[in-house]
């Protein structure tokens, strides 16, 4: 790659599935770049679909969704287990021009790309490897100023402001109804003794039932529930809050908040196996950074320094780049 940063920066591809948490990651790193980039989302057509994605047997007809022609990028960002055949596949078709990095464990030896960056709990390793705390997020003081500037009436809210971002089923968790009437009864006693406020958004993985009985248990003075019509009051919930409560089952939830330098209170859902899971070790990391506890029904506050993981990759990937 022959370029001036300065007269003519690298042509950037971000490219992932459509999940959205996964591409934020990829985003957030691409966004602390300072570079212009393309998102393109794509899926797997028939029968590379039903095939690992670790075969190397991709070609112009394994892909749908957005069309991957040339020119290639001068940088691809990849993360998705089915983003890692458009990665192999870009670098062939580019004859190895295209620097290739992936974001997570991609779980076959990081050799397949120029640079891989991961938690670290995952087990990868290697030459061309980084280990970040977290997962990397869109998270900038600039983006909860946007936030903030959106939604200026929850600045008006009694402080202590309380964010509460509640997420849901997973492979690893379920949310029962006893799980909720406790944090729900948590909640409401955390903002009676503060006199504070609770400013709570639920995620398309909250069961219908479970999002029926906090609304019902969580409401009154000071205490506002997003109804999911209008613009997504996410940024502007973590711009304005002073504190973050955030269920434990979204590694990308709990990544963003810990970036925010705001004291982030684990909410705990029932766990599905006894095994000790990656995301638990995520979790762990977190709460030995100092960015997490976990939630108990008892309020403190509490300073750590914020995690900045995108911008550790960005600086990693302009170190690297073959300029």
């Amino acid at each position: 790659m022959q370029k001036s940063l300065e007269n003519s920066p690298p042509t950037v591809w971000v490219v992932t599935e459509d999940l959205r948490g996964t591409q934020n990651q990829c985003v957030g790193v691409a966004e602390k770049l300072g570079w212009p980039f393309e998102v393109k989302t794509i899926s797997l057509n028939q029968p590379w679909r039903s095939l690992s994605p670790y075969l190397g047997l991709e070609n112009e007809k394994t892909f749908s969704g957005d069309t991957l022609t040339p020119p290639w990028p001068d940088l691809l960002i990849a993360s998705g287990r089915k983003s890692i055949a458009a990665a192999r596949y870009i670098k062939k078709q580019s004859k190895g021009k295209t620097f290739t990095v992936y974001i997570q464990d991609p779980r076959i030896s990081p050799k397949n790309f120029d640079l891989v960056a991961l938690p670290a709990h995952d087990p990868t390793r290697g030459s061309n490897v980084l280990a970040t705390n977290a997962t990397p997020n869109r998270i900038t003081e600039e983006k909860l100023a946007e936030g903030r500037k959106e939604f200026p009436e929850f600045g008006r809210l009694p402080s202590p402001r309380m964010a509460v971002l509640i997420g849901g089923e997973s492979s690893v968790y379920s949310f029962s109804k006893e799980t909720a009437e406790k944090l729900a009864d948590n909640l409401m006693k955390v903002k009676n003794e503060t006199s504070g406020s609770l400013m709570i958004t639920a995620s398309r993985r909250t069961p219908e039932p479970i999002q029926r009985l906090l609304r019902e248990k969580l409401q009154g003075n000071n205490v506002e529930f997003w109804d999911n019509t209008g613009n997504n009051p996410y940024f502007g919930y973590m711009g304005h809050a002073d504190t973050m409560f955030v269920t434990c089952d979204s590694a990308s939830m709990l990544s963003e908040a810990a970036t925010t330098g705001k004291p982030v209170y684990m909410i705990e859902l029932d766990k599905k196996t006894d095994k000790k899971t990656r995301l638990e070790k995520l979790q762990d990391t977190l709460i030995s950074h100092g960015s997490v506890r976990r939630f108990k029904g008892i309020f403190e506050t509490w300073d750590y320094p914020p995690l900045n993981d995108a911008q550790l990759i960005a600086n990693a990937i302009k170190k690297a780049l073959p300029l």
